[in-house]
């Protein structure tokens, strides 16, 4: 029996009104509950729009970023299971990240706007070497098997040598294990200004290449028949999955399952072409990951979970249940 699914504009509105919805939320909820909003002038009003407002819009665009990268790994791999962190992004990403930070002795919570900056640039070599490597371990993107596997391996590698440079750098031990966990706990408004403007732009690129990715779902052959340039699409779209992998590393750490789960959520809603699903999917994300850092915040508050911990449980349970689903 088919199930009635929604348009792509209507989905759409639903994810606004959910971001919108969410972002009351993440206002409203912290360590001091209620009480900001009852107490309107001094620390009060410093913790609403100085901590809460900057963190919950930052959350919001770190998720899109990643929920938009999946989309585009999905399209450009041909894949359901590709997502930033199966082909080693994510982990190149972190070990560029920590690698600066050892080289700079700096801390994220002290990061100024050049130190953003040269974080987010540093996840992005990172990110865009980790997949370099994935490539040509699996020689292209033609057997998925051997795709995924180099990408596990290339993550292990780049994650244990994130593991040994805090090692040799034991001081910046507890400051990378919640960047390793996941955090938002960093985020302030120059963190969220460079997501969203990094989201922005990833975004508009995604989308200009959106009708070689509708190219790319009919094979190879038929995309190059059609006119694709496949050689440089792949270049370009590998380049924003990496820059948007490697933004939303820099700022929140390692955040996983949202771009695996978002593409998926998207297409069991709606049924677009990757015009519409590229934008969807950073919709989606960016609610995924906003709805489990206030849960992370809410749970144990005053104490906060690492919202990295939280959707790597959540996402697992999804997959779990969908691939139930489908058994029957």
């Amino acid at each position: 029996m088919s199930t009635q699914r929604a348009t792509p504009a209507t989905l759409a509105l639903w994810l606004l009104a959910a971001s919108a919805g969410l972002l009351a939320l993440g206002i409203a909820i912290g360590s001091a509950g209620w009480e900001p909003w009852l107490d309107q002038t001094g620390a009060g009003l410093t913790i609403l729009w100085e901590i809460r407002l900057p963190r919950t819009l930052g959350a919001w665009a770190a998720g899109g970023l990643l929920g938009l990268a999946g989309a585009v790994a999905h399209g450009l791999f041909r894949n359901p299971l590709a997502d930033p962190y199966l082909l080693g992004s994510a982990t190149g990403a972190a070990f560029a990240v920590a690698l600066l930070l050892v080289l700079a002795g700096a801390a994220p919570a002290a990061a100024g706007w050049a130190a953003r900056l040269g974080q987010t640039g540093a996840a992005f070599l990172g990110a865009l070497a980790a997949v370099a490597i994935t490539l040509v371990l699996a020689r292209g993107v033609q057997h998925t098997l051997r795709l995924l596997l180099a990408g596990v391996i290339v993550g292990m590698v780049f994650g244990a040598a994130a593991a040994l440079l805090l090692f040799l750098q034991p001081e910046l031990l507890r400051t990378m294990q919640a960047f390793l966990l996941g955090t938002t706990g960093f985020l302030g408004w120059g963190s969220a200004a460079l997501l969203g403007a990094v989201l922005a732009v990833a975004t508009a690129i995604a989308i200009v290449a959106s009708r070689a990715l509708d190219a790319l779902a009919l094979g190879e052959t038929t995309a190059a028949s059609l006119g694709v340039a496949l050689g440089p699409v792949r270049l370009l779209l590998v380049a924003v999955m990496a820059l948007a992998t490697g933004a939303a590393v820099a700022q929140v750490g390692l955040v996983s399952f949202i771009g695996l789960v978002a593409p998926h959520l998207v297409r069991a809603l709606a049924q677009p072409t990757h015009r519409w699903l590229l934008p969807l999917s950073a919709l989606a994300g960016g609610v995924l990951l906003l709805a489990a850092d206030i849960l992370a915040r809410w749970l144990l508050a005053p104490r906060e979970l690492p919202v990295g911990a939280l959707t790597a449980v959540l996402g697992g349970v999804y997959l779990l249940a969908l691939l139930q689903r489908r058994r029957v």
